[in-house]
């Protein structure tokens, strides 16, 4: 299993609907409101890297209300 955290910034107004949106999504186990420069980390869980990086590519970041994100990749 491959761990990824994602740290999202959004949108002025728009925490919970980015939030309620990216919690649906398939291999997210995790979404938190936090405060600092990021508004939301987001835990990713995969069999492997390519579908977490996947998921975060192609799903995440084009959720509306999304500024910039920082992806983190676990190491062991």
């Amino acid at each position: 299993m491959e761990t990824l955290y994602l740290l999202v910034e959004t949108e002025v107004g728009r925490l919970e609907e980015v939030m309620r949106r990216i919690q649906q999504l398939p291999m997210v186990s995790e979404v938190q409101a936090v405060t600092g420069p990021f508004d939301l980390i987001v835990k990713v869980e995969a069999d492997h890297i390519n579908q977490a990086l996947d998921l975060v590519v192609h799903k995440i970041r084009r959720v509306p209300g999304i500024k910039g994100t920082e992806t983190l990749v676990t190491v062991r």
